[in-house]
């Protein structure tokens, strides 16, 4: 399996052209090399600022929706969690949409590769593949000993927080979570990567200055990197289980693959959409469409 040595980012300047009739031509501008690592931390740092100025204003209010309880996660407030995240998810999202593009000079979309059109001419090849990756996840986790009460699982408390939990893990969290791990830690990782390997010679400083190409080596470097990250944003909700985590580590890898692959950031969304849906599916399927949800302790 081979991964294409360029990010897909082109230069913004049009090609030199001669005019004999007039003054010559301004040097192209430097293209630019987009979201790099200060993007990426602009972009994770306000959305965990946010996050956490939510929990600390409802737990004045005596209304954390988390809190620790005898080395386990307790959810008493599973429907004010989600109203969280969705907030803190949407508002990073409309904020970045604003800001993002002043620094980049380009449309928001364009500097993270979202290329709809890209996903929509492959979507049946990719909700194949989230189907297929949930299979997958569905055996592995068949083989794990996990504990009765997982922090997930009480979301499905009610049949209200189930649907609610279902569409906001299907369609709202793919987005943000594909957006901040393939569409900016991804190419920042793989950008600093070559950055710190740039040898320090005229020579390769020009062509630094004069490309947007990665190297395979910084590519697979950041998706181990951004892989890591994304198994340890989802440890606590499947309570440190090791397997389960290697499982999303792989899940993670092969999302990576895909936004590589494809060129597209909304492709590896689809993808891991699919993925998300196909597990909520399951669970409809077994609980009689959330309404026997005693048999998920079963």
């Amino acid at each position: 399996m081979s991964l294409p040595p360029t990010n897909g980012l082109e230069s913004e300047n049009p090609p030199p052209f001669s005019n004999p009739d007039g003054p010559a031509p301004p040097p192209p501008r430097a293209p630019r090399r987009v979201p790099n690592l200060g993007h990426a931390f602009l972009f994770v740092s306000f959305a965990g600022i946010l996050l956490l100025a939510f929990m600390v204003v409802l737990a004045i209010m005596g209304k954390s929706p988390a809190v620790p309880h005898g080395g386990a996660v307790t959810i008493p407030h599973p429907m004010l969690q989600i109203a969280m995240m969705a907030t803190v998810y949407l508002t990073t999202l409309l904020v970045a949409w604003l800001f993002f593009p002043l620094l980049w000079h380009r449309p928001f979309l364009d500097g993270l590769q979202w290329h709809w059109s890209i996903a929509r001419g492959q979507a049946n090849r990719l909700i194949t593949l989230g189907f297929a990756l949930g299979v997958m996840m569905a055996i592995l986790t068949a083989f794990i000993s996990s504990p009765k009460n997982l922090p997930l699982d009480q979301f499905f408390a009610t049949p209200a927080t189930a649907w609610v939990i279902t569409l906001f893990g299907t369609f709202a969290a793919p987005v943000f979570e594909e957006i901040c791990f393939r569409g900016f830690l991804f190419p920042a990782f793989a950008i600093a990567y070559d950055w710190v390997a740039l040898p320090r010679t005229p020579e390769a400083r020009t062509r630094w200055q004069s490309a947007t190409t990665l190297t395979p080596a910084s590519l697979i470097f950041s998706a181990i990197l951004s892989s890591l990250g994304f198994a340890a944003m989802h440890a606590e909700q499947d309570a440190h289980l090791w397997a389960a985590l290697v499982g999303l580590f792989s899940i993670s890898l092969i999302l990576t693959f895909v936004r590589v692959k494809t060129q597209s950031v909304a492709a590896s969304t689809l993808v891991h959409s699919a993925y998300n849906g196909f597990i909520f599916l399951m669970t409809i399927f077994a609980t009689g469409g959330y309404r026997h949800l005693d048999r998920m302790l079963h």
